[in-house]
C-alpha cells in the first residue's frame, strides 16, 4: 500500500498537522523523517517495522549506519545516514539543554545533568564534575575511565588531575549502570572511599558519588546517591 492510499486522516503528515508535532505517534514522526518507502513497504511500514525491531529510539540509536541500512531491504544507506543524524541531533539536544554552569546541589541534579550522555551508552564509564566554591560546574563532565569499574582502573591520579588544573573546589563522581540497577556494588563503595581519602590529601572535596541505572523507558533514569544511602563518609 502506498502513502497516497492511506486515509488521508492516518497520512503521516496530516496527523502532524491535525494533532501537533508533540502528540504524533513515534512512528509516525520517524515516518515524517524518513520522507518515502521503498519498492514493497509505504514509508509507514517502514518506520512502523523499525520501532518494532528496535522498541525504542534509545536502542534505534545505538545502531551503526550500515545496520540501519540492513534491518529494511531496500532501505540503503541514504535512509540510514538521514535517520542517523537524527537521532544524533536528539542525543546532542539533551546534551545542549543543560546551562553553562549549572549548580549541583542534590542527585537529581546530577542526573539531569548526566542523563544525555549515559542513556545510549551499554559500558561501564565513570566521571567526576569539577565545582566551583558554590558549587557551580566548572567546564563539562570529565571521562575518566571507561569499561568495568576496578580500582586499579579508576586512579586518584587520573580522577583528581582536571579537578586540580581547574582548580577546583569540589567534586562529584558519577558512573552508570548500563544494566539498569544502579544499587551500588562492593566496588564502587570501595573505589568511593578510596576517593573521598584522596581528595582530603589534594584539598578537594569529593561530596557524593552518584550511579545512574539505564533510560527505564519513561526518559529518566533511576539513580543512587552514596552520600544519602550513608553508605561512605564524604
Amino acid at each position: 500500500m502506498r502513502v497516497r492510499d492511506i486515509p488521508e486522516r492516518m497520512r503521516p503528515r496530516e496527523e502532524l498537522d491535525r494533532l501537533g508535532v508533540g502528540n504524533v505517534s513515534d512512528d509516525l514522526l520517524l515516518a515524517i523523517i524518513l520522507r518515502s518507502g521503498v519498492p514493497g513497504m509505504n514509508v509507514v511500514e517502514i518506520s512502523r517495522a523499525l520501532m518494532t525491531h528496535y522498541g525504542s529510539f534509545t536502542a534505534m540509536s545505538r545502531a551503526s549506519i550500515e545496520e540501519l541500512s540492513g534491518i529494511i531491504r531496500g532501505m540503503g544507506p541514504v535512509k540510514a545516514q538521514v535517520l542517523a543524524s537524527a537521532l544524533e541531533i536528539a542525543r546532542r539536544l539533551g546534551e545542549e539543554r543543560v546551562p553553562a554552569s549549572p549548580s549541583v546541589r542534590t542527585p537529581l541534579d546530577v542526573q539531569r545533568i548526566m542523563m544525555g550522555r549515559i542513556r545510549p551508552l551499554e559500558k561501564e564509564i565513570f566521571w567526576t564534575l569539577r565545582l566551583d566554591a558554590r558549587n557551580r560546574m566548572k567546564g563539562e563532565p570529565v571521562e575518566v575511565t571507561k569499561g568495568l569499574l576496578d580500582a586499579s582502573l579508576v586512579h586518584p591520579r587520573e580522577v583528581f588531575r582536571e579537578a586540580i588544573r581547574s582548580a577546583a573546589a569540589a567534586v562529584v563522581l558519577v558512573h552508570n549502570h548500563p544494566s539498569g540497577d544502579p544499587s551500588p556494588s562492593a566496588e564502587d563503595i570501595r573505589i568511593t572511599k578510596q576517593m573521598v581519602e584522596a581528595g582530603r590529601i589534594v584539598d578537594i572535596k569529593v561530596l557524593d558519588h552518584v550511579i545512574v541505572g539505564a533510560d527505564n523507558g519513561s526518559g529518566n533514569s533511576p539513580f543512587v546517591s552514596l552520600r544519602e544511602e550513608g553508605v561512605v563518609k564524604f
